[in-house]
C-alpha cells in the first residue's frame, strides 16, 4: 500500500477536521457522535497500522516504507520507520482507542476534547516517523498544544498552573534543540535524518571562555538535544512538571502522557544523541548514568510518602524512565534492548495504573489514598486487575515489567557496576511504594461508609483493561515479540556507535602524534 505511513498518521487528523467542520451543537446526540467518531477513527488507525507491522522486515536495519516529497520553500516531507521506531508507532495506535473508550463519561465540551486527542495522535505518530529535522521538530513541538489544552481545560482544580508548567518546561528545553538543528544544517548542509546519521560532526576539543569543551561540537550538540529530551522523559532534576501534570490532567490525559509522550524523550536519545553525536555521548555518559541512578532512588523514596494515588504513580514513572536512560547510555545490546522494551512495557503498565485510578475516581471523585480501603470486598474484579499491574510495575517475573528492568541492569552492569548496584535498590523501593499503595486502597476491611455502595468495573471498563492485561502477560512470558523486531536495528546502532568511537579515538591519537 502506497503512502501507508502518511495514511496512518493523518487518519486521526482527518477525523478531527470532520468533527470540527460538520458536528454542530452540544446536545447528547452531538456528544455521542463525537465519541463514536473518535473511537472509530482511532480503531481504524490501529487496524491500518497493523499493515505497517506486517510489511516490516526486522532484518533490514535501514528505514523502510520511506515516503518523500518536496514541501514548502524547499523543505522535505520525509517519513519512514525502522526497528527502533516501528513499535512506538504500534504502541501509539494501540493505546489511543483505549484512551478514547476511557473518556466515555466526559460531558464537558466533548467535541473539542475528542479533537484534541485526535490531533495529539497524529502529532505523536509524526514524531516517530519523521525523517527530516524540520518535520520532526514541528511534530515534536506541536504535540505540546493539544496536551496543554487537555490539561488546562479538562483538568483538575489547579489545572492552569500545571498546564503552563508543562508547556514552559518542555518548550524551553526544545529551544536549545532548535538552535542545535540550525547548527547541524550549517555543518552538514541538510536536514535529512538518514544523511545526518552518516555525517561526522567535529569532535576536536576546543575552549570557550577558557573552558575546555571535550568532544568539541558533538558535545555541544549533544547537550542541546539532551536538554530537550531529558525534560521530555523526564529525568531528574527536570522532572517536577510531571507530577503536577499527571495530578491535574483528566484520566485519559494521564494515560497518554505516561504511555506515549514520555517515550519521545527516549526515542530522541536513540534517534539523535547516540548515533549522531557518539563522542559527545561518551563524554557525558558517566553523568547521565549517575543522574539516572539518582532518579531511580530519589523518586522512589518520594513516591513512598505520597498521599495522592496519581502523584505516586507519576513519581513511579520518573523512576522507571531512569532505567530507560541507563539502558540507552550503557550503549550495548542488552542495555538498549532493555530500554526500548521497558518503554513499550511501561506504556501498557503505567497507562493501566492511571486507568485503575480513574475507575475509582469516577465513582468517589477523590484520589486521596486515605479515602479508600477494603475495595476487594466490593470490587473483586478491580482488585485483581489492580494487583496484576501493581506486580508488573514492581517487575514481577512473568510480567513485561521484569524483562525491561532485568535487561537494562544487565547492560549497565557491564559498563558501571556501582550505578547498577544503586539502581537495583530502586527495584526494592518500587516494591515498597507499590505494595503499600495496594494494601491501603484494596486490602483490609471495608470500614468507610462512603465505600459501601461502590460498584465493581462495568463491561466497558473490563474491555478497556483486557488488551492491556493480555499485552503485559504476553510480553512477560514471550519477550521475543519485541526483541526480535528491535534486535537487528539495535545491533546496527551499537556497532555504528562503537565504530565511530574507535575512529574518533584513532584520529585523536594521530593528531596527538
Amino acid at each position: 500500500m502506497d503512502n501507508l505511513l502518511s495514511i496512518v498518521t493523518f487518519i486521526p487528523a482527518l477525523a478531527a477536521a470532520i468533527l470540527a467542520v460538520f458536528l454542530r451543537g452540544d446536545d447528547e446526540a452531538a456528544r455521542r457522535n463525537a465519541r463514536w467518531l473518535a473511537l472509530i477513527a482511532t480503531a481504524a488507525t490501529f487496524l491500518v497500522s497493523l499493515f505497517i507491522l506486517a510489511g516490516f522486515d526486522a532484518n533490514d536495519t535501514g528505514f523502510q516504507m520511506v515516503e518523500e516529497a518536496e514541501w514548502l520553500i524547499g523543505l522535505k516531507y520525509k517519513m519512514g520507520v525502522d526497528g527502533i521506531s516501528v513499535l512506538f508507532v504500534m504502541l501509539t495506535t494501540f493505546m489511543m482507542p483505549l484512551v478514547i473508550a476511557a473518556s466515555w463519561n466526559v460531558e464537558t465540551r466533548v467535541k473539542e476534547y475528542m479533537i484534541a486527542f485526535l490531533m495529539l495522535e497524529t502529532l505523536m505518530l509524526g514524531v516517530f516517523m519523521a525523517l527530516d529535522l524540520v518535520l520532526f521538530y514541528l511534530f515534536f513541538e506541536a504535540g505540546l498544544i493539544p496536551m496543554f489544552l487537555i490539561i488546562g481545560i479538562w483538568g483538575g482544580a489547579n489545572r492552569i498552573y500545571a498546564s503552563f508548567k508543562f508547556f514552559l518546561y518542555t518548550f524551553l528545553g526544545s529551544v536549545l534543540m532548535l538552535v542545535a538543528m540550525v547548527g547541524m544544517f550549517a555543518d552538514a548542509g541538510t536536514t535529512d535524518i538518514e544523511t545526518l546519521l552518516t555525517h561526522e560532526f567535529a569532535f576536536e576539543t576546543f575552549s570557550i571562555l577558557g573552558v575546555q569543551i571535550v568532544g568539541g561540537l558533538q558535545t555541544l550538540l549533544f547537550l542541546a538535544f539532551f536538554a530537550s529530551f531529558a525534560v521530555k522523559m523526564p529525568m531528574w532534576p527536570v522532572h517536577t512538571w510531571l507530577p503536577d501534570a499527571h495530578v491535574q490532567a483528566p484520566t485519559a490525559g494521564s494515560v497518554v502522557l505516561a504511555a506515549i509522550l514520555l517515550k519521545m524523550g527516549g526515542y530522541g536519545f536513540l534517534r539523535f544523541s547516540l548515533p549522531m553525536f557518539p563522542v559527545g555521548a561518551e563524554v557525558l555518559t558517566p553523568l547521565v548514568l549517575w543522574m539516572s541512578a539518582i532518579a531511580i532512588v530519589y523518586t522512589s523514596l518520594v513516591a513512598l510518602v505520597q498521599e495522592d494515588m496519581k502523584k505516586l504513580i507519576a513519581y513511579s514513572s520518573v523512576a522507571h524512565m531512569g532505567f530507560v536512560t541507563m539502558g540507552i547510555f550503557a550503549a550495548n545490546q542488552q542495555g538498549v534492548d532493555g530500554a526500548i522494551f521497558q518503554m513499550i512495557s511501561h506504556g501498557f503498565i503505567s497507562g493501566a495504573l492511571f486507568l485503575c485510578v480513574g475507575v475509582i475516581y469516577d465513582r468517589m471523585h477523590t484520589r486521596e489514598i486515605d479515602a479508600y480501603g477494603g475495595l476487594v470486598n466490593r470490587m473483586p474484579a478491580y482488585a485483581l486487575v489492580f494487583m496484576l499491574f501493581t506486580m508488573a510495575n514492581v517487575g514481577l517475573p512473568g510480567t513485561s515489567g521484569f524483562v525491561g528492568e532485568f535487561l537494562t541492569l544487565m547492560g549497565v552492569f557491564q559498563v558501571n557496576t556501582w550505578v547498577a548496584a544503586v539502581a537495583t535498590t530502586g527495584v526494592i523501593f518500587s516494591a515498597g511504594y507499590a505494595l503499600w499503595l495496594y494494601r491501603r486502597v484494596v486490602m483490609g476491611d471495608l470500614i468507610k461508609e462512603s465505600l459501601r455502595s461502590i460498584t465493581d468495573m462495568t463491561a466497558r471498563e473490563r474491555w478497556i483493561f483486557a488488551p492491556l492485561v493480555a499485552m503485559t502477560i504476553l510480553l512477560g512470558v514471550y519477550p521475543a515479540l519485541v526483541l526480535d523486531v528491535i534486535g537487528p536495528s539495535v545491533a546496527a546502532l551499537v556497532d555504528n556507535y562503537d565504530t565511530a568511537l574507535a575512529a574518533a579515538d584513532a584520529a585523536s591519537q594521530m593528531a596527538a602524534n
